[in-house]
């Protein structure tokens, strides 16, 4: 049997059979909301062993292939050196899949047309039996309903620069979500300053990773400060322990976690492809969920790579840390 998950985070072994009459066309019939986990993942979470998840997007949308499958293989090795169990989250064929084997991150690599998938997607794209990469948003809330205390992305999305009302929908479900995010800050392609308010509005606890410097993705200091500092994989785990003893905070705890100067990307270069890049924005039109894919790959063609080069290294770093804080928490 596949192992499943309901969305109170109690896995079984069994596969559901309340109302499992196979709608013509669909394979899952009345049952496209369960979420399926790995054997590994399953057997990890019910052990009380550390799990990171991790996201999907990168490997679908974020970068290049045949990049895309390389890293996405890189950054799950990463997760296993640092002592966790990592859980790619994706939509296959319409079933949310928690970890998943080296033919579905191939499959994820390589197909056309894979839909990038918010929280607010995952119920439709299931009766669409479609197959979707998972956001920060999505694997964030994917990962909390399956039990898992920690996730690994590159950065998050936030407040788009001279668009106050375009505001990615990473934040609210943070707001909502018990769940530890290490991160690279927000990407410096968007308002950094707004999107730390509305972070602050929201109750989402941001620390930075020893610092009180807020990164910012691609650059090691956003210029904006944040007011805690996490100074040890071990310190971190017990801000996530606390959080669940007290049962008060109900919302994410994001990690900042920033790249050594000498790795980020050159501060020059990279301000003058963002404004390039805004400028190709306005012109093309591009707007909503376009926006962050257009503006990475515009940032991957016009700095020679090494905007790919420093993207791998931040989410690289980011799924050891958190491999570590989940292996300090379990």
């Amino acid at each position: 049997m596949v192992p499943l998950v309901s969305g109170l985070g109690l896995v079984t072994n069994q596969v559901c059979q309340v109302g499992a009459v196979a709608a013509p066309g669909h394979p899952y019939g009345d049952n496209v909301n369960d979420l399926v986990l790995a054997p590994e993942v399953a057997d990890a979470l019910g052990a009380g062993s550390p799990v990171v998840a991790l996201e999907s997007t990168i490997i679908a949308h974020g970068l290049p292939r045949p990049d895309n499958l390389r890293v996405a293989r890189e950054i799950e090795a990463t997760v296993r050196a640092a002592g966790a169990v990592p859980a790619t989250i994706a939509v296959l064929g319409g079933r949310v899949h928690v970890g998943l084997d080296d033919a579905q991150l191939i499959r994820l690599a390589e197909a056309d047309g894979v839909a990038k998938l918010s929280a607010r997607d995952l119920a439709v794209a299931a009766a669409k039996g479609v197959d979707g990469a998972t956001t920060v948003a999505a694997t964030s809330a994917v990962a909390a309903a399956a039990g898992i205390r920690v996730f690994a992305t590159g950065g998050l999305g936030g407040v788009h620069r001279d668009a106050p009302y375009d505001e990615s929908a990473d934040l609210v479900t943070l707001a909502r979500t018990p769940i530890a995010v290490v991160c690279a800050g927000v990407k410096s392609i968007l308002d950094v300053g707004a999107t730390l308010e509305r972070l602050e509005t929201l109750g989402v606890a941001v620390a930075g990773y020893r610092t009180l410097r807020f990164p910012g993705f691609y650059l090691s200091d956003s210029g904006f400060g944040v007011d805690w500092s996490l100074d040890s994989p071990e310190e971190a785990a017990r801000a996530v322990r606390a959080r669940e003893a007290q049962g008060v905070h109900r919302g994410a705890l994001v990690v900042a976690n920033p790249l050594p100067a000498e790795e980020q990307l050159d501060p020059a270069l990279h301000d003058r492809t963002l404004a390039e890049g805004m400028a190709a924005l306005e012109a093309q039109g591009v707007t909503g969920k376009a926006v962050t894919p257009f503006l990475l790959g515009w940032f991957h063609e016009h700095t020679g790579g090494a905007s790919l080069e420093v993207n791998v290294r931040i989410i690289l770093r980011n799924a050891d840390l958190a491999a570590r804080i989940a292996a300090a928490a379990a």
